[in-house]
Parts: C-alpha cells; sequence; structure tokens
C-alpha cells in the first residue's frame, strides 16, 4: 500500500516528535538540552521566548476560528458581576435585567430576526455575568458562541455555554483584545468595571485613531453610562472632538441594539457589492 503523500518533503514536527520520544535512555537524552525545543515547555516559557509566545497566542485562536468559518462576530461586553435573575432573584438589582437583555440579544444575533447578510456569531470574555449571559443566549438558538477567557490569579473558569471548540485562554491581554475585534461587525457595551471600560475605551480609540474600521459602538442602559462617564463633559473642554460623540450610541432594549447591528451589516454589505 503506497503511504499518503505529504506535502513537504520533510518529516512533520508531530512526526519528529513521535520519534524522538523513542530515544533510548541516556545521560545525553534526558539532558533538557537534547529536547526539541517546541515540546520543552521551559524553554518555551524562557523570558527571552515572549516573542514568540505572543504570536502563538496570535495565531491559535486565528487558524480555529478560520477553520470552523467565522468570519463576523459581535462583542458583547458587560460585568462578570452580573447575576442570573433565575438564580439570584433580587428584583431591585438593575444587573439582573442586564443579565436577561444580554441573553436575549444574543440569541436575537444568533437567529436574526429580519435577515442579516452574513452569519454573525457572538464572542464574549467567556466569564460569568454578562459575558454568560451572552454565551447562554446563543446556545438558546443552538449557536455556536466564542468565549476568550484569560488566565488570572484568582480562580475562575469559562462559563458552561460557550462551544467547547470556540473556548481559547490567554496569557496576553493584549492579544485577547485584538481577538475581540479581529472579526467584529459591532460590540455591545453593558454596563460593568474596569475590565469592561478598557475594552470599550481601547475600541473607542482606535475607531477614533481610524486604526480599525467603523463599526457600532452600543451603550446598554443610557441613564447608567450617563451617570458614570460623562463623555459631554470630555468634549465642551476640548479633550475630544464633539464629533468623537458620534463613535458610540446608547441602547435601552435588546431589540434596539439588534436592529442597528442588522441595518450596519445590510449597510456593509451593500457597501461590497
Amino acid at each position: 500500500m503506497t503511504p499518503p503523500r505529504r506535502p513537504f518533503a520533510f518529516p512533520s514536527a508531530h512526526e519528529d516528535d513521535l520519534r524522538a520520544r523513542k530515544a533510548p535512555e541516556t545521560p545525553q537524552t534526558r539532558s533538557p538540552s537534547y529536547r526539541l525545543a517546541y515540546t520543552d515547555m521551559d524553554f518555551m516559557k524562557r523570558d527571552e521566548l515572549r516573542p514568540v509566545r505572543l504570536q502563538l497566542e496570535l495565531m491559535k485562536p486565528e487558524l480555529l476560528l478560520q477553520e470552523h468559518g467565522i468570519d463576523a462576530t459581535v462583542v458583547i461586553f458587560g460585568s462578570a458581576r452580573s447575576p442570573d435573575p433565575e438564580r439570584e432573584p433580587a428584583n431591585d438589582d438593575p444587573r439582573t435585567a442586564d443579565y436577561a437583555a444580554a441573553r436575549t440579544l444574543a440569541r436575537l444575533i444568533a437567529t436574526a430576526p429580519g435577515g442579516c447578510p452574513e452569519r454573525l456569531v457572538v464572542v464574549t470574555g467567556g466569564g460569568p455575568g454578562v459575558m454568560e449571559a451572552g454565551n447562554r443566549g446563543a446556545a438558546d438558538a443552538g449557536a455556536e458562541s466564542i468565549g476568550l477567557n484569560i488566565v488570572l490569579p484568582h480562580e475562575q473558569a469559562p462559563n458552561p455555554y460557550v462551544t467547547p471548540e470556540l473556548c481559547f485562554q490567554f496569557h496576553y491581554f493584549a492579544l485577547r483584545k485584538m481577538h475581540f475585534l479581529m472579526r467584529a461587525r459591532a460590540l455591545v457595551c453593558f454596563p460593568g468595571g474596569y475590565g469592561t471600560m478598557d475594552e470599550l475605551f481601547e475600541t473607542l480609540t482606535l475607531i477614533q485613531t481610524k486604526k480599525i474600521e467603523p463599526i457600532p459602538v452600543l451603550l446598554y442602559r443610557r441613564s447608567w453610562w450617563e451617570r458614570v462617564v460623562d463623555f459631554e463633559a470630555l468634549a465642551d473642554a476640548g479633550m475630544i472632538a464633539r464629533a468623537d460623540l458620534d463613535l458610540f450610541r446608547y441602547v435601552d432594549t435588546p431589540e434596539e441594539a439588534w436592529e442597528i447591528i442588522r441595518d450596519y451589516c445590510h449597510c456593509r454589505h451593500a457597501r461590497s457589492d
């Protein structure tokens, strides 16, 4: 039987790894210096290898998302502390309403009522709270969703609604934030803390400086955002141009958010024809 034709003349990294493991046990082969560089985790974790690790964190999710045919996403940011109203009933806590709204919005994105010219996939930070609600809403519709988790000092795990094959873990915040935006058609930002603010303002800065294509940036629950961030004061003080106030919009219902996202995708598709 003829062996399958290899695309290259050289053995694959996988094949050489298997061959290397069959080497006889000697003082030389037991030495860390003898390990194949790409299988030597102590070597890969050296400070000098940081550029390689950065590249790996860029490439691994990118290649897997390509393999799953994911070209367009909607990013849902928000507090990890927003409780699920089914598990923690608290009618006087507006964060439970945020959880429910994020879940509804994700379901709308996944089912695309009114039609959408491309398949949109929900992406969140993969954690609890609003992030969980986003992944859960997609799961309610039987759709895939992405979770971009990150290693933190305190114990954490991805929420159970992320599609397992699309659940990623990051060491570098910078690479994680880059992956949030690489395929983004819109960003919906629910009330949140430092992490949410960081992600929101990085996105606004990238749009303001024309580093990325303008996309809808939707701030959910207008009353909260106007109380926490005085954008008008920034413009009045000359810290931003008044036109920069148009880089985002306020929304107060999942349906309103979805209509803006859908209309943007239709306009974008029409421009590309």
